[in-house]
This record gives C-alpha cells, sequence and structure tokens, in this order.
C-alpha cells in the first residue's frame, strides 16, 4: 500500500483484518449497493486542497451538508448523527518535523454502512500507524471498529506529549532553588500554552466520542461501542492531567513571583539600610559645610580628622544598633 497523500486513495477492507489498495471502478460510490461479498467497507482517504476535495467528495454523491463539513476550514472535535450516517471531527498532536505538538490537525470523517470517507489536510502520524496496520493485516474489521482504532492511535500519539509535560513540570520545580528564573519562567510559559491548547481539543474530542458512543445507528455494533467508550475514558484521563499540569505550573508560577517578590524585598532593605546610615551623616556634613560664621572647628588644624571620627562613630553606632533591630538577618 502507498502510505504518502496523493489526492485520493481508496482502500478495500474484507471485515475480517485484511485490507488492499482498490480503485474506484472497483467498487459503487453509493453504499447502498456495496457488494458486501467483495469487501467488508471501503476507506476513502481524500486529498488535502479544499477546493480538490471538494471534487473529490462529489464523486460519491454526498449532499452539500456534509461535503461543507468535510471541507471546512477551521474544525472542532464533534460528532454529528445526519441520517444513518456521522460526521466526526477530531484531533491529533502534530508530530511532523519542525512543528509544534499543540498545532493539533484535524480529522474530518463520514461514516456509514460500508463506507468511510476522510478528508485531512496534514500528515498524520496515526494515520501512518493505521496504514501499518492494514499491512500487518490488522485492518479495522467494521466502520465502527475503524472510528475506535483510529481514536485509539490518536491517544495513543498523544499521551507522550503529556508525559513529556510532566516531566517538565517535575524538572522545573526541582531546579526552582538554583535560582535560574528567567529560564524557568520561559519554560513554564512553553509548558502552560502547550497545555492549555491541548485541553482546548482534548474535552470536545471526549464529548464526541461519547456521543457518538450513545448515537442509534445501525452499523455501530455493542463491541465497537465500547472500545469508542475505552477511547473516550482515555481521552478523559489526558484532558485531566492536562488540567493537573496546568494547576501545577500555576504553583509553580506563584513560587517564582515569590522567589521574585523576596529577591526584590531583600535589595529594598539593603537600599533602605543604606540610606538610613547615610541620611544622618548627610545632615552632618551639610551642616558642617554651610558657609557661615560659628563652624566647629574651623581652625583648628586637626578638626577635619576629628569630624571623620565622629562620622565613623556616629556610623558604627547605626550599625550596631541595626544589629540590634537583627535588620541584617532579614
Amino acid at each position: 500500500m502507498t502510505h504518502t497523500s496523493p489526492k485520493v486513495q481508496l482502500f478495500a477492507l474484507d471485515g475480517h483484518g485484511a485490507a488492499r489498495a482498490a480503485e474506484l471502478q472497483e467498487f459503487s460510490v453509493t453504499p447502498e449497493s456495496t457488494d458486501a461479498g467483495v469487501f467488508g467497507f471501503a476507506w476513502v482517504h481524500c486529498g488535502t486542497d479544499r477546493d480538490a476535495a471538494a471534487a473529490e467528495l462529489a464523486l460519491f454523491h454526498l449532499d452539500h451538508f456534509v461535503i461543507d463539513a468535510l471541507t471546512a476550514d477551521e474544525t472542532r472535535p464533534r460528532s454529528t448523527v445526519h441520517g444513518d450516517g456521522v460526521i466526526i471531527n477530531l484531533r491529533g498532536v502534530n508530530l511532523n518535523e519542525g512543528s509544534d505538538p499543540e498545532d493539533m490537525i484535524s480529522v474530518r470523517l463520514w461514516v456509514e454502512q460500508g463506507r468511510i470517507i476522510g478528508v485531512w489536510k496534514r500528515p498524520l502520524k496515526a494515520i501512518a500507524d493505521m496504514f501499518d496496520a492494514m499491512d500487518r493485516g490488522k485492518a479495522p474489521e467494521t466502520p465502527g471498529d475503524f472510528i475506535a482504532k483510529l481514536s485509539l492511535r490518536l491517544s495513543d500519539r498523544a499521551e507522550p506529549i503529556v508525559a513529556a509535560l510532566n516531566e517538565e513540570i517535575d524538572t522545573l520545580e526541582d531546579t526552582l532553588a538554583d535560582g535560574t528564573l528567567s529560564e524557568a519562567r520561559r519554560t513554564l510559559a512553553d509548558i502552560r500554552h502547550t497545555a492549555t491548547v491541548l485541553r482546548r481539543y482534548m474535552f470536545p474530542q471526549r464529548d464526541a466520542l461519547t456521543t457518538l458512543e450513545i448515537e442509534d445507528v445501525s452499523w455501530l455494533l455493542p463491541q465497537d461501542r465500547s472500545r469508542i467508550r475505552e477511547a473516550a475514558d482515555r481521552v478523559t484521563r489526558m484532558a485531566e492531567e492536562l488540567d493537573a499540569i496546568r494547576d501545577r505550573a500555576q504553583i509553580v508560577q506563584d513560587q517564582i513571583m515569590d522567589q521574585r517578590a523576596e529577591a526584590m524585598n531583600r535589595q529594598m532593605l539593603l537600599l533602605s539600610i543604606v540610606a538610613a546610615i547615610f541620611l544622618p551623616l548627610g545632615l552632618l556634613t551639610g551642616l558642617l559645610g554651610v558657609n557661615v560664621g560659628g563652624i566647629p572647628l574651623a581652625q583648628n588644624p586637626w578638626g577635619f580628622a576629628i569630624v571623620c571620627v565622629i562620622l565613623g562613630v556616629v556610623c558604627a553606632g547605626q550599625i550596631w544598633l541595626f544589629k540590634l533591630m537583627k535588620m541584617f538577618d532579614s
């Protein structure tokens, strides 16, 4: 099978784990006339360009509501029943080289008895996993099984990202004592951004899978519903972990702010002590520097030395007083 992404890829799945690449002429483009003896169901993998995808989808006699849903510019995870079919939008982490995981890739599916039609704009590792499973003879057996396996693959790919965020938070908490606040703040901002964006899609994805599980569609078998429920549970756990990561990040942020406030308070205290020491000294020197008659020691050759000694005594007395008040221990 071809693992690249040409405009249209067609696969015939026999419903027993086997799959093969197929041509459009091999089976009808309408699900009602599908010959179950030839294959169990078809998977149509459509191209990336919006206009091209719309033209390709028109070959399969889909109505405008379905085509618009599959080619929309922006999508959020959802599950919508339309006749005996379901429009399913899911999201997967972006593991393509040079991309950010939180720049999640949308998966748009139209699922009905006998066929699955999917549209996505960028390569997705979970889809590559599905291709690999088909090569090994482990293809989905039913449309519902396809949804369940794809959802679980999306979770498999997302879980290491969530685990990495947890490890980064652990490392950040351990290194806070080193005083590298600027680096910690940058790392923390990245963690919070990633967790927030991932969480934005995880809860709607859970709701989409949970809604699909209870929908009354004829082609969704009990075992499929059970697998979809499992996928929804895994998405729920990841969403809860992302919530916990955001809470921990807030705690770390509070610790960083406390450390910054403490450092600033110490600097302000030091400046206050220096100002308090030099304030009376400046007062004395200012009085002695007044250019009027009657300045003490003005005619004494030892006057400057005596004044310096007096200033030293005053400074030492102030330092002793501050130590007595334990200001230097704060």
